[in-house]
């Protein structure tokens, strides 16, 4: 079973940039899909990108981090990154990473790393 492990949360300012890591335990070959989700205090848990491996790749992106964010791969670290830039104190949230197959029946959560924006 693949499991997945975030990594890279910390406390930036308004306007700062972040990147956060993805590793997975095990590489899944042919067409599968990795996203970010993040959750705040209180709040349920939304997605915010996700990305599509095959022969090449696709990604998307929820309407509020649209060219602040943009999510990548290392097929070499076999690791999924989220670059976060001009974030904004909103973005404050536990994320994490799972396979949406997992997500939509509640699998695969692991514990996430923790993002806070504040001055």
């Amino acid at each position: 079973q693949v499991q997945f492990v975030e990594s890279g949360g910390g406390l930036v300012q308004p306007g700062g940039s972040l990147r956060l890591s993805c590793s997975a335990s095990r590489r899944i070959l042919g067409f599968y899909t990795v996203g970010w989700y993040r959750q705040a205090p209180g709040k349920q848990r939304d997605m915010v990108a996700t990305i599509t491996f095959g022969y090449d790749t696709s990604t998307n992106y929820a309407d509020s981090v649209k060219g602040r964010f943009t999510i990548s791969t290392d097929n070499t670290q076999n690791t999924v990154y989220l670059q976060m830039d001009s974030l904004k104190p909103e973005d404050t949230a536990v994320y994490y990473c799972n396979r949406p197959e997992w997500a939509t029946n509640g699998n695969g959560w692991g514990q996430g790393t923790q993002v806070t924006v504040s001055s």
